[in-house]
C-alpha cells in the first residue's frame, strides 16, 4: 500500500496562524487538513524506497486494472504502455511523425512496398533482441483493434519479418497515411511487444509485461488498488534527438517511478502540498485554486486541445439499439449542464457541438443545431413512445474515482429519469468500468446501456483518430454501432487528396453522425495536471510521458 509522510507544515500554512476551523479555516482548507489527518489515520507513514531524488512519485488518474495497451483505450493503460513499450514511429507537437524504433525506411516508386530497418541495440526486457517478426506480429494485433489500424488492414497485401532487424509491408493500394498510423500518439498506440505475446488473441488481455521501452514493469511490486512500480531500463538506448511529445530521445533520469492510487481528492491535495508526492495527473478543477496558491506547485493544461467529452450508447441491446431512443436523448441533452457539472466555471469549458475537436480543421457546425437548438422534452417523450420503450432497465455506468466520468454519469442519470426511463446507476471505480464496458452480454447478465467518458483533443481530430465515430459494428469501440454510410464516407476521407476535400467529407460524416448518433458530444473542457516545481524536463502532451524528468 502506498504510504505518505505528512508533517504539520501544510496545515499551519492553511491555517494562516489560526488555531482551527472556528478561527478562520474555509471549508476547502478544512477539507485539506482533514485529508492530511486521513493519511495518518489510514496508516500512510514514511517509506524509504531509495533516494528521494531518484524516485518519482505520481498520483495516477485511476487504478491500473488492465495492463494490455491494445485491449482497451483507457488512458491509464495507454500511459502504462508508454512506460513499458516502444513504438516504431512517434508524433511530435507539430503532428509530424518521426522514426522511433526504426532507423530508416524506404518506399517503392509504386508506393506499395515499405521496407523498414530497426535501430541497433533494441532489446526486450527479457534480454531478447527486437526482430522484424516481433514488429509484424505486434502490428497485426494492433490493426485488429484500433480504428486507424482497422482502416489500414484491408489495404495490406502482406507483412513479412524474420529474425533480423528488418520487415516489410506490401500494400494492395497506396495508403498515404501509413506512417501517420504507425506514429499514432494516443489510444490505441501501436506498441511493439515480443512475437510470443503479440500472437495472443487481440480480444484477450496480455498480462505479462515485456516490452523494450525506457522503463521496466516491476511485477512483484504491482499491487492493484494501491501502486504500480517501474524502474529504469538500463539497457534502453535512446535516440539522439531532443524529446518532443512521444518522439526523440527517451532519456530516463530517475531510477524508480511509483504510480499511486489515492481515491480521496483532499488526501491528494495534502500529499502534493507536503511534497510526499511529486505529481498529480488530473486534479479536479475545484481544487486547482488551492494548488495554484502553493508556491511550490505548478498547474498547467494537461492537453493543448482540451478534453472532448461524450455520452456513449450500447447499440447492441434495447432500448438504445433503436435510433429514436438515441434521438430522444439528443433532443434534451444540454452541453452546458454536462460541462458545468464537470468543470464548473464557464471559463474552464465551452460548447463544442462537433464530433471533431473544436478549433481544428475538421470541426464544423454541420448538423449541430440538433444539439444546440431549443431543448424539447415533448419531442423527446414522443420519440420514446414511438420507439416502444416499455420500462426496460437502463444501466448507466459510473466511475466515482474519475471526476469527469462521475459528473457526466450523474447528469445523464438525472436526464433519463426526467424522461421517465427506468435508470440504474451502476457505481464502481474506473478500473471496473473499463472491464464492464467491454462486455457484450445482455443487461441482465452484467451488460450496460450508457457510459460517459472524455478524450484528449488529439484523439478526436479527424475520422481516422476518432474511435467513437467508427460504425463497424462489433469490431469497433465499445458500444458497437453499425452504419455503412459513415464507414463509406470515412474511406473517402482517407483517399481524399487535399484538406478542403477532407473538410467537406468530414462535414458529411458529422451530419450523418447527428442522425444515427454513435454517441452524443457533451462538450469540451480544459483539464489540468499539477506537479512540484522541483521537477524539471516535463514533457506536456496528449499522454503522460515520464522520461526526461529529473528531481532537483
Amino acid at each position: 500500500m502506498p504510504r505518505f509522510l505528512l508533517s504539520s507544515s501544510p496545515v499551519k500554512t492553511l491555517n494562516n496562524g489560526a488555531n482551527g476551523m472556528a478561527q478562520g479555516l474555509t471549508r476547502r482548507e478544512f477539507g485539506i487538513a482533514a485529508g492530511a489527518a486521513a493519511l495518518i489515520a489510514h496508516g500512510f507513514k514514511a517509506q524509504a524506497q531509495g533516494s528521494g531524488s531518484k524516485t518519482l512519485r505520481f498520483i495516477a488518474q485511476s487504478d491500473l486494472r488492465v495492463l494490455d495497451p491494445i485491449w482497451t483505450t483507457a488512458y491509464i493503460t495507454r500511459n502504462h504502455g508508454y512506460m513499458v513499450f516502444d513504438t516504431l514511429f512517434a508524433l511530435d507537437s507539430k503532428f509530424k511523425p518521426h522514426p522511433q524504433m526504426v532507423a530508416d525506411y524506404s518506399l517503392s516508386p509504386d508506393q506499395l512496398l515499405y521496407t523498414f530497418t530497426l535501430r541497433d541495440g533494441l532489446k526486450f526486457h527479457d534480454g531478447q533482441s527486437v526482430r522484424g517478426a516481433d514488429c509484424v506480429a505486434s502490428l497485426k494485433r494492433w490493426m485488429a483493434r484500433d480504428s486507424f489500424g482497422q482502416t489500414l488492414a484491408p489495404t495490406v497485401d502482406e507483412m513479412k519479418g524474420g529474425d533480423d532487424k528488418s520487415f516489410t509491408i506490401r500494400l494492395k493500394e497506396p495508403f498515404p497515411l501509413l506512417i501517420d498510423a504507425l506514429a499514432k500518439v494516443s489510444s490505441l498506440v501501436p506498441v511493439i511487444m515480443p512475437e510470443r505475446l503479440a500472437k495472443t488473441d487481440p480480444y484477450q488481455q496480455i498480462t505479462e509485461m515485456v516490452g523494450s521501452g525506457p522503463f521496466r514493469f516491476v511485477a512483484e511490486e504491482f499491487q492493484p488498488g494501491h501502486q504500480v512500480v517501474y524502474v529504469k531500463n538500463s539497457d534502453y538506448v535512446p535516440r539522439n534527438e531532443p524529446p518532443d511529445w512521444a518522439s526523440g530521445g527517451k532519456v530516463v533520469k530517475v531510477d524508480r517511478v511509483e504510480w499511486l492510487n489515492v481515491p480521496d481528492a483532499m488526501t491528494k491535495v495534502a500529499a502534493l502540498g507536503a511534497g510526499e508526492v511529486d505529481w498529480w495527473e488530473n486534479p479536479p478543477l475545484d481544487v486547482v485554486p488551492v494548488l495554484t496558491a502553493n508556491a511550490d506547485i505548478t498547474v498547467v493544461d494537461a492537453d493543448p486541445f482540451g478534453v472532448m467529452d461524450m455520452m456513449r450508447f450500447n447499440h447492441l441491446y434495447p432500448p438504445f439499439d433503436n435510433v429514436k431512443m438515441r434521438q430522444a436523448v439528443l433532443a434534451v441533452a444540454d452541453q452546458a449542464d454536462f460541462m458545468t457539472a464537470v468543470a464548473g466555471d464557464a471559463k474552464n469549458w465551452k460548447i463544442c457541438a462537433s464530433f471533431f475537436t473544436c478549433g481544428t480543421p475538421m470541426a464544423s457546425q454541420t448538423g449541430s443545431t440538433a444539439l444546440t437548438g431549443k431543448r424539447d422534452f415533448d419531442k423527446s417523450k414522443q420519440l420514446i413512445k414511438e420507439a416502444g420503450y416499455n420500462g426496460e432497465r437502463v444501466v448507466v455506468l459510473d466511475a466515482v474515482d474519475q471526476p469527469n466520468v462521475h459528473a457526466q454519469a450523474l447528469v445523464t442519470a438525472d436526464l433519463l429519469k426526467k424522461l421517465g426511463l427506468n435508470v440504474d446507476l451502476a457505481t464502481s471505480d474506473w478500473g471496473n468500468l473499463v472491464i464492464r464496458r467491454a462486455s457484450k452480454k445482455p443487461i441482465d447478465e452484467g451488460g450496460w446501456n450508457i457510459f460517459c467518458t472524455g478524450w484528449v483533443g488529439v484523439d478526436q481530430l479527424d475520422p481516422t483518430l476518432n474511435q467513437g465515430l467508427r460504425t463497424n459494428g462489433e469490431a469497433g469501440f465499445f458500444g458497437w454501432p453499425s452504419d455503412d454510410k459513415i464507414e463509406a464516407l470515412r474511406a473517402q476521407w482517407i483517399k481524399a487528396n487535399d484538406s478542403e476535400a477532407r473538410q467537406e467529407i468530414a462535414a458529411k460524416i458529422q451530419e450523418r453522425a447527428f442522425e444515427v448518433l454513435p454517441y452524443i458530444p457533451t462538450g469540451l473542457y480544459a483539464a489540468k495536471t499539477a506537479y512540484r516545481k522541483n521537477l524539471k524536463g516535463m514533457i506536456q502532451g496528449p499522454a503522460i510521458f515520464q522520461w526526461n524528468i529529473e528531481k532537483t
